[in-house]
């Protein structure tokens, strides 16, 4: 490995910390998004439940709130319950709003690791060809150890540029396809609990 990057010379190196914060990024929201963490299964219900017995609400809406994002959402909904459906309605939108941001964190950042790799790639190429345009003497003899060195820098670095890119842009668009269907199974929750709360649904 230590002879590739070698060989594959400076250019690579901007790649190689563009490689570790991927891996990082993609393992962070791999544990962040589960499913159970972001919208567990039957918590409306028992929000619902314990809410309407009243036994400690400010406990369970303190609960819900550090419990996950659907949690928040709830105990949004929740603490306005006693006001008009459109109050209720807004705060719970207010506060899906920054459940929103909150799930998309980081990905902007390896979208852009997934776009700018190649180019980062091409430029090694372009420093590659550099070289080997450099290995030219005044009297037309090339330098054969910085041909060779120009050539193993443009494909080095080119292919180790397309490596990152490719499961970074798959994780990217895993990712934000998993965020909106969580979104959109958030709203559809927060509904059933205006409509709970309201007398609309039992």
């Amino acid at each position: 490995m230590l002879a590739i990057v070698q060989a594959a010379g400076w250019p690579i190196y901007p790649l190689l910390l563009a490689s570790i914060i991927s891996v990082a990024l993609i393992i962070e929201r791999l544990v962040s998004l589960r499913r159970n963490k972001v919208v567990p299964a039957g918590l409306l219900k028992r929000a619902v439940g314990e809410f309407k017995r009243g036994a400690n609400n400010d406990k369970l809406l303190e609960d819900l709130d550090g419990h996950s994002p659907l949690g928040r959402v709830l105990s949004a909904g929740l603490r306005n319950v006693n006001a008009s459906r459109e109050i209720m309605k807004e705060s719970i939108e207010e506060a899906g709003s920054a459940v929103s941001h909150d799930l998309n964190r980081y990905l902007t950042t390896l979208g852009t690791i997934a776009s700018i790799s190649p180019l980062m790639g091409l430029f090694g190429t372009v420093v590659g060809m550099i070289e080997i345009f450099g290995s030219q003497s005044p009297t037309g003899v090339a330098n054969p150890m910085q041909l060779a060195h120009g050539i193993s820098i443009a494909l080095y670095n080119t292919g180790f540029g397309i490596f990152i890119a490719i499961p970074s842009l798959i994780f990217w668009r895993h990712f934000r396809a998993l965020v909106d269907g969580f979104v959109v199974e958030m709203e559809q929750q927060a509904v059933r609990l205006v409509e709970y709360m309201h007398g609309d649904r039992k």
